[in-house]
């Protein structure tokens, strides 16, 4: 029964919603204990694979940082390099400092933007990972909940 975490967390539901309700027990049903726990074992299996995959996205945001910023490097030190080349002459070399300048500070504008953008979308990722992660175990702590209850186990 291989599934995502949300389609496990649909069957359990579903079992429990189409489960045999107990006679005088308004909230009480009856359900397949070897297949509830079975599922219940899959989510525990998938949660490990669902906090792997928000950390390659940590490493894939670290690395689109690191790439901007040796490019900015790059690019400052190509600008630096032609402006020295540029010094002997006064009005070139002026307009060149003028030149390397407005590219270093571009390529630092796009190193900012860049990080920004990506950190903004490994936040986001992270967030929609926490957020399924919270509601599968609060879903899963309110089955547990109700299994104790129903089999009447303290």
């Amino acid at each position: 029964m291989a599934g995502g975490i949300d389609e496990l967390i649909d069957v359990l539901y579903g079992m429990i919603e189409e489960a045999w309700s107990m006679p005088l027990g308004k909230d009480k049903c009856v359900i397949e204990r070897e297949k509830a726990l079975d599922i219940l074992d899959e989510l525990r299996g998938n949660m490990p694979g669902e906090i792997k995959a928000a950390r390659e996205i940590v490493e894939k945001r670290n690395d689109l940082i690191a790439s901007g910023k040796k490019e900015a490097d790059s690019l400052r030190r190509t600008a630096e390099e032609k402006a020295r080349s540029l010094v002997d002459q006064n009005e070139i070399a002026a307009q060149a400092k003028q030149r390397a300048k407005e590219i270093s500070a571009s390529a630092e504008t796009q190193a900012a933007e860049l990080k920004r953008a990506a950190g903004a979308y490994c936040d986001d990722l992270l967030k929609r990972t926490e957020e399924s992660i919270a509601a599968s175990l609060a879903e899963v702590r309110k089955i547990r909940a109700e299994f104790k209850a129903a089999a009447g186990v303290k």
